[in-house]
């Protein structure tokens, strides 16, 4: 195959609908042929070929523009097994390893590292102290695992009204955030005070008060909210911006590990579709190849015939029925070998290649 075949019509469609220089375009390009194409599929469906990996938006995208190319009348048989399988291998991916498992983003750390200290999350309330994008992306997590009570407390009220309505939940005002600690379970800071908000003696009445339930505190402000001193009283749980870095860094290095499982698996699922595809492409010469040895074997019967002079019917059938069996046991084992062959990637086309040399049979193809 041609890899490069349409890759400069491609580029030249990108370029003019984007009305780039092709000169500046090309560096950037780069093709893939024959498995490598076929691998590339799986890994980007996978999502192992993404800067985070095992990011589980990737697969979703595969998914969303296969489907889009199916309803634009864009997808083959071809490209159809493929990127069917392609998702199956990621589905393989997804349930035999772990590569998508461990929390790789702060926010997401966040929810991993509560999850441990409370279990379950559906019981739990959580508070936003600030309104920083991060803070508030760990907020919905949160509430996408279970949490269901939201307060938010800003030195900015309506803004705390506004960002309690998008989680469905309730505004409390900043001057009484030491009094709202007491009916939460989750605090996520994350404001841009030059100083300490919440301070150990606060915190201990609030434990009093709250009959040393835990209290996870998330202090992703820099400087920090919550003074460190808080860590050390009991049934507190204080985690800020350094101490959630290092849990994503220790899980990257986790799926960096799957990651190696999970490339066994593709390369397993890329020789299981290039053998079926090779099969696929046997298919017309194991026709061809019976069509050559069929014509062979009706001239020559004709011309036995002819020199047998005139016989029974019951004769003529088993001189036919003799012909047709030598040519099927002739042809039985090289078909059988045809179609098994290829250990590996691209074998079974070197077999193709030579049967149709051997026995002529690339016009036939060409013509039928």
């Amino acid at each position: 195959m041609n890899g490069n075949l349409g890759l400069p019509q491609i580029q030249e469609y990108l370029c003019k609908v984007h009305g780039i220089d092709p000169a500046d375009v090309g560096r950037f390009l780069y093709a893939y042929q024959d498995a490598q194409a076929v691998a590339h599929v799986f890994r980007v469906a996978a999502s192992l070929d993404s800067m985070v990996v095992g990011e589980p938006q990737i697969t979703g995208q595969v998914k969303d523009a296969y489907a889009r190319a199916r309803k634009c009348g864009a997808i083959g048989p071809v490209l159809s097994q493929l990127f069917d399988r392609a998702l199956a291998a990621a589905k393989r991916v997804r349930t035999e390893t772990a590569v998508g498992e461990s929390a790789v983003s702060v926010s997401f750390a966040a929810v991993e590292l509560a999850r441990k200290i409370f279990g379950s999350l559906e019981d739990k309330v959580v508070m936003l102290v600030g309104a920083g994008e991060t803070a508030e992306l760990a907020a919905r997590h949160l509430v996408s695992n279970g949490v269901k009570t939201v307060f938010v407390a800003n030195r900015t009220y309506e803004r705390a009204v506004r960002l309690a309505q998008e989680f469905g939940g309730s505004a409390v005002h900043f001057d009484r955030l030491a009094q709202e600690l007491r009916r939460v379970d989750i605090v996520i800071t994350s404001t841009g005070a030059p100083h300490y908000l919440i301070d150990p003696i606060t915190v201990q009445e609030c434990i009093r008060v709250r009959r040393h339930r835990p209290l996870f505190f998330i202090d992703i402000a820099v400087p920090r909210d919550v003074d460190p001193a808080v860590h050390q009283i009991g049934d507190v749980y204080l985690y800020d911006i350094d101490d959630l870095q290092s849990v994503v860094e220790a899980n990257l290095k986790e799926r960096e590990k799957e990651a190696e499982v999970a490339e066994k698996i593709i390369s397993e699922e890329v020789f299981k579709f290039w053998g079926w595809l090779e099969a696929r492409d046997a298919v017309p010469v194991i026709v061809s190849l019976r069509q050559w040895a069929e014509e062979i074997r009706s001239r020559e019967l004709e011309k036995a015939l002819q020199q047998l002079g005139p016989l029974s019917e019951r004769d003529r059938r088993t001189v036919e029925i003799l012909t047709t069996s030598i040519v099927n046991k002739l042809l039985h084992t090289p078909i059988v070998n045809l179609k098994d062959s290829g250990e590996k990637v691209g074998e079974r086309g070197h077999y193709l290649k030579v049967v149709r040399h051997l026995f002529g049979l690339g016009r036939k193809e060409e013509s039928s």
